[in-house]
């Protein structure tokens, strides 16, 4: 497995993979994890994701484009294939995101398929918000969600 961290405006990212992009992991928050000891530590594998994150923290990149690998469910990489075409600067409800991949009374489990994105920010799952408009949950915590909506040029605010 390589990684490496990336420093980014919302803090320390812990970026890793096999071969290609697997995980991002923010420093705190439920899927705060370290490397294990066998890892290697290795910007290379990961420079093309270093540099998209790099243009979408200066503002110049809305669309990432970049190759990982997804685990999860067929129903999990089905909310996160319509998530990620979420427009930037745009948020979409629980309840929306369930109506776009046809199961309008599914929003709980949508909810629980975006709590396990695994690439958080390319995959945007901080653009998804509660019906009433509010700042739901968020692996990276609801700090970090307002921070990146408000690079999005979306600023609200944490209920």
């Amino acid at each position: 497995m390589f990684f490496c961290y990336y420093d980014s405006p919302v803090g320390r990212l812990l970026v890793g993979g096999e071969q290609k992009l697997e995980f991002i992991h923010f420093p705190k928050g439920k899927s705060a994890i370290l490397p294990a000891p066998d890892w290697i530590n290795e910007t290379q594998p990961f420079s093309d994701v270093l540099f998209q994150l790099d243009r979408y923290f200066s503002k110049t990149l809305i669309r990432f484009s970049l190759d990982y690998s997804l685990g999860g469910t067929p129903f999990q990489r089905r909310v996160w294939q319509t998530l990620a075409k979420v427009p930037y600067g745009t948020t979409v409800s629980y309840g929306e995101l369930a109506r776009q991949i046809g199961n309008p009374k599914a929003a709980r489990a949508v909810g629980m398929a975006n709590a396990k994105n695994p690439i958080p920010i390319i995959i945007p799952c901080h653009r998804v918000i509660g019906k009433d408009g509010s700042l739901t949950g968020f692996g990276g915590g609801l700090d970090v969600k307002q921070q990146l909506l408000a690079l999005e040029g979306r600023d609200l605010s944490v209920v």
